[in-house]
């Protein structure tokens, strides 16, 4: 039986990509390190983790995966923190509602990574 999602893997190709990555993520939304040993981390995120490798080959390719989404609390708050850390948003913060039964109202922004992943910042409203 699944019992929720444990983890998002992504890699990258040097020790300097993942210490960037870790302060993208730790250093400007404000997940905390849950392990690390000298190749990767694993991060918090309140309800599943971030797995970043710092062995890969340096190429970054979009797969299926389109992005993922962070649940947070201040959507304003979390694309502004992004863009002051100079990381691009090329989607707004924006009202939308998902066309569901129920409906499911929300605020969200789409920002570019430090390892080029595409991360939708969610507030469910």
């Amino acid at each position: 039986m699944v019992m929720g999602l444990h983890h998002v893997s992504m890699k990258c190709g040097t020790p300097e990509d993942l210490e960037r990555a870790v302060e993208f993520y730790c250093g400007v939304l404000g997940l905390a390190v849950k392990r690390q040993w000298p190749e990767g981390v694993m991060l918090d995120t309140g309800n599943g983790l971030i797995e970043i490798f710092s062995n890969g080959e340096g190429e970054y390719r979009k797969g299926a995966v389109r992005h993922f989404a962070l649940a947070v609390d201040d959507v304003d708050w979390a694309a502004q923190a992004v863009e002051r850390a100079g990381y691009r948003v090329f989607l707004g913060p924006k009202d939308i509602v998902i066309d569901s039964a129920p409906p499911c109202p929300a605020r969200i922004t789409f920002c570019v990574g430090p390892l080029g992943e595409e991360i939708e910042l969610f507030q469910e409203m």
